[in-house]
């Protein structure tokens, strides 16, 4: 039970002001309240004692109050909540993060700090929920139930079973287990899904779902496992089809080309449910400063045909249903006063965002800066590294000095498939042929060996100098794609310097570079110069690469090496097979020359 639905005091101050007794702490006059239950848009005022809504009544029936703010006809709404977020994709650490969102209307947000657990551990959660306390913004864990995301295909800085899911959801601030990602552990019933699937269903606390490409009868067992939610949604069919089976849609702003698709198919129902839910995933920090990160979807949303009422609840008394947050979600006497008014319902735009009972943002602004916790200590020096040569980036093929080699193949992004490759061999060094580069990956997190990894890319084009990142989903190990040796050495070893981040290379000289010291995933910037910066460096990936939406982007690097999904990836541990579940060997024939 958290402490304001325990607070008797408060609730018997505000029983007081609702019935005129004793004034409001703070009143609202003349708004247009958004009812979530039936729809409607009423002319109200409501009353605050604390934190509470203590009333919500005609306009004028009461005066007494210790602060009034006359609202014009501006329309009221409760606080947006984001049902699925890794914070950790802005970049940024939690108060800087918050002091951007929560002037946009967001107040409430689950995060899932799986890719810090990948790299920190129990520790990582840990710093997640310590960090975040005292914000403006309500922050909610999930407890990572992929760690790494695909045990024995890859290898992250550690591995989470039942012991350590029981750890974090007897925490108070954790809400549930975070995505289960490891869908084939699920239906073959690996002794570690099993483990951590009962220790959710013993916490009677939410399951999140990541059932990517599940449907029939895989997905209906999905759902037998207690798994309650997805936002792994492919099209229209597939959002469908979870809807009927049962699942809590969390429709997701980071694929909005699913999202018309989506709206055309979800208006064919008889209604809108209340399990359709919204959620960011992940928003780089130039997106989210410049686009915005919930409100962004949700104009979108409307912007395909979706009534702006109908998408507001869904971000807000829908999101709190799933959350088993009675005390949020509605403008309703007793619920915590966490509220948003927009100018119109057409623009939503938000001109004042309260949270608790108290006015926090003016116009898009915070009314001050989110201080970080003063005892938390980032967590650094997480890339365990030493600096690499050239020589590391080249691609050998083992026996072989002379001669060609069938290999293997990756080929495409997001969706990927397997090609072949004949190649040339000359003094051991695979010649990268025409239209192909090299993907490289190296554990860094030294819980083993780190031979770098090396695999073929073709569907990207050829390269012109490097890109590296730390920040790979899902195991965060370093990721290196380029053609030229030096130029990736240069980008690989600036981020092992810098103690992570992303990098660009070309011609021998560094095109830019954001160090992301804090895990190797978050910034010290301020959230406006790491914007700039991460735009910066987007837009000078251009240079290196040829981009082709929707799957060939800049994202896509962040999420080359995920392993748990079908087709070919390459980890720490090597190419591996999302089908068959195995690291595979990229040789397929060797022919050498005759001497």
């Amino acid at each position: 039970m958290n402490n304001y639905a325990s607070d008797i005091a408060l609730r018997q101050r505000a029983v007081q002001a609702a019935l005129g007794n004793i004034p409001f702490d703070r009143l609202l006059v003349n708004t247009r309240v958004i009812d979530m239950v039936t729809g409607e848009i009423r002319n109200a005022d409501v009353g605050m004692t604390g934190s509470m809504i203590a009333s919500v009544h005609p306009c004028g029936k009461f005066t007494q109050t210790e602060n009034v703010d006359d609202l014009a006809g501006a329309y009221l709404s409760p606080g947006l909540i984001d049902t699925h977020v890794h914070i950790e994709s802005s970049h940024l650490p939690p108060e800087r993060y918050a002091e951007i969102v929560v002037a946009q209307g967001t107040t409430t947000v689950f995060w899932d700090p799986h890719e810090l657990a990948n790299v920190l551990g129990v520790d990582g959660v840990r710093y997640a929920v310590d960090s975040s306390r005292n914000l403006p913004l309500r922050v909610i864990c999930a407890a990572p139930s992929s760690v790494p995301s695909t045990p024995d295909l890859e290898m992250s800085g550690a591995e989470f079973g039942g012991l350590e899911m029981e750890t974090m959801l007897s925490w108070p601030e954790v809400a549930g287990v975070a995505e289960v990602m490891d869908m084939h552990g699920v239906l073959n019933g690996s002794e570690k899904m099993l483990e951590i699937l009962e220790a959710g269903l013993r916490s009677g606390k939410l399951i999140e779902g990541h059932a990517r490409g599940l449907k029939g009868a895989g997905l209906q067992a999905y759902l037998a496992a207690g798994i309650t939610s997805d936002h792994e949604l492919t099209s229209a069919e597939d959002a469908l089809e979870k809807l009927r089976a049962g699942l809590t849609l969390q429709i997701r702003g980071s694929h909005p080309y699913l999202l018309a698709d989506i709206v055309v198919a979800l208006k064919t129902l008889p209604h809108l449910s209340s399990q359709i839910t919204l959620c960011t995933d992940d928003v780089p920090p130039d997106h989210l400063l410049e686009k915005g990160g919930l409100i962004a979807l949700i104009k979108l949303l409307i912007s395909h045909g979706l009534r702006a009422e109908d998408v507001l609840r869904m971000a807000t008394f829908n999101a709190a249903i799933r959350m088993q947050r009675p005390d949020l979600g509605l403008i309703a006497s007793g619920r915590i006063a966490d509220l948003v008014i927009f100018d119109s319902l057409e623009t939503l735009n938000p001109l004042r965002v309260y949270v608790a009972g108290k006015c926090v943002s003016l116009n898009g602004k915070l009314l001050f800066s989110p201080p970080a916790a003063s005892d938390v200590l980032p967590p650094r020096d997480t890339m365990r590294l030493s600096a690499q040569v050239a020589e590391d980036f080249q691609l050998h093929i083992p026996g072989l000095k002379n001669g060609q080699a069938r290999l293997r193949n990756i080929k495409g992004a997001r969706f990927t498939q397997w090609g072949e490759v004949t190649v040339e061999v000359r003094e051991g060094v695979v010649q990268i042929p025409a239209g192909f580069s090299l993907i490289w990956v190296k554990h860094r997190h030294g819980r083993h060996d780190a031979t770098p990894r090396m695999a073929l890319l073709e569907g990207w084009g050829e390269l012109r100098g490097a890109i590296a990142t730390s920040y790979s989903h899902d195991s965060h190990n370093l990721v290196v794609l380029g053609r030229d040796p030096a130029d990736m050495m240069l980008a690989a070893n600036q981020l092992i310097t810098s103690g992570g981040g992303m990098a660009l290379s070309q011609n021998g000289a560094l095109l830019a570079h954001i160090a992301m010291p804090i895990a190797g995933m978050l910034s010290d910037l301020p959230a406006a110069q790491l914007a700039e910066q991460f735009k910066n460096l987007r837009e000078l990936s251009g240079q290196i690469a040829d981009w082709e939406p929707p799957y060939r982007v800049f994202k896509a690097i962040e999420g080359t090496c995920l392993a748990c999904n079908a087709g070919p990836h390459l980890t720490d541990l090597g190419l591996t097979d999302g089908e068959l579940r195995e690291v595979v060997d990229p040789v397929l024939e060797i022919w050498e020359n005759d001497a």
